[in-house]
């Protein structure tokens, strides 16, 4: 049930993926996070590829330019389908009140130093833009990597967090900003429903997205604050719209959204990368698979168990391996340091569906070949069916 619910249950297009496909499967997530991490190829583009099999990347950035999705801290930093911008109008006005109460202190040192510093940024915009920060007229100077922002770059991300800017489209990953009432069409900037009816429907969204879950887990997926949430389910419940049920080996009740249907069956095969909506919650995965999952990204090298970044693999309906992947791309090579089979599998199975997959994966990304390194008790039998 979950796995339908998120779209990796049906059978993947045939024929070339196109961009119908593409939103339909943003829409069937409800989000779809973005992350920067490029060691095999950026996550939102590998959660596409799960449910979809191999597809132009390009489709990514023309549906954002063609409007059908827009991107907006749904969840980090994240595309959403275009038609629900008016859900997160609530978000954007409460948090300019903070921002203007002082909450981002990044912010609020650029106002106290130069007082028209962010409306000369946003008239810039207006007579200019699109625009990156290197776009500005005074950028300022970076204070570091990662998040050493320049002033410029701070005013930008204030004003498309608060919603007088949006992603117009994004350049080798830069995100180019403009006014919203150019980016985003007529119709949905006339939507702006109420706070609490926004937390409801996203309510509803995630449940039907997760396919069942805790209260936690449903109200998690959007980033609902649990005093919110926990309101909106118990009154979702009173109406009949969520359902209340028991799931063996769960301490707290589950939740089922009354139109989620379960498939006959489910005969998935898809890489799952750390950042897919199906491995957010660490704790829900162990709970539906049996399956102890952490990113070793930051765990130095010899602590770490598996490897750097490592993607489960879903069979049929169940988690049943997992690959530390690496694309290296300049000799044309898609490596797999270390392959791990989880309890009780058929590893000749699981090893042959795996490397189907792999070849998939590299075909996809332009690389030629596969080569499986030694780590793990899974390794031995995949270089065999590679």
């Amino acid at each position: 049930m979950s796995l339908a619910a998120q779209g990796l249950a049906a059978a993947r297009p045939t024929g070339t993926p196109n961009i119908g496909h593409l939103t339909r499967a943003v829409r069937s997530m409800g989000i779809l996070q973005i992350d920067s991490v490029n060691v095999v190829e950026r996550a939102h583009q590998v959660t596409l590829f799960s449910r979809l099999g191999p597809y132009d990347p390009d489709l990514v950035w023309r549906a954002l330019e063609e409007r059908r999705i827009f991107e907006y801290w749904g969840r980090m930093a994240s595309f959403l389908p275009i038609e629900d911008y008016g859900l997160y109008r609530w978000r954007m006005d409460a948090i300019a009140r903070r921002h203007a109460d002082g909450e981002w202190t990044k912010l609020a040192d650029i106002v106290e130093r130069a007082p028209t510093y962010v409306e000369d940024v946003y008239r810039q915009v207006v007579e200019r833009g699109p625009l990156a920060p290197a776009d500005l007229e005074d950028p300022g100077e970076r204070g570091g990597p990662w998040w050493g922002w320049a002033d410029g770059k701070v005013a930008l991300e204030h004003l498309f967090i608060t919603g007088r800017l949006s992603v117009a489209h994004r350049r080798n990953f830069t995100r180019y900003y403009d006014v919203t009432e150019r980016v985003i069409p007529e119709e949905h900037r006339q939507v702006a429903l109420p706070a609490d009816e926004a937390r409801r429907q996203l309510i509803r969204q995630a449940a039907k997205a997760l396919g069942v879950g805790t209260a936690r887990d449903i109200i998690d997926y959007y980033w609902i604050r649990v005093e919110h949430g926990r309101q909106i389910i118990d009154d979702l419940v009173a109406d009949g719209e969520l359902i209340e049920v028991q799931v063996e080996g769960w301490s707290e009740p589950g939740y089922l959204h009354s139109e989620v249907g379960v498939p006959r069956s489910v005969d998935a095969r898809s890489l799952i990368n750390p950042f897919d909506p199906m491995a957010w919650n660490r704790d829900r995965l162990e709970r539906l698979h049996d399956f102890h999952y952490r990113i070793e990204i930051y765990v130095p090298p010899p602590k770490r168990v598996y490897g750097y970044y490592v993607y489960p693999f879903l069979l049929g309906d169940d988690l049943v391996a997992r690959v530390d992947l690496k694309a290296d791309r300049k000799p044309g090579v898609l490596r797999v340091p270390g392959a791990f089979a989880e309890g009780g599998v058929d590893r000749v199975r699981v090893a042959r569906e795996l490397a189907a997959e792999l070849r998939d994966m590299a075909g996809w990304l332009g690389l030629g070949e596969i080569e499986v390194g030694e780590k793990g008790d899974l390794a031995g039998e995949l270089r065999k069916a590679v």
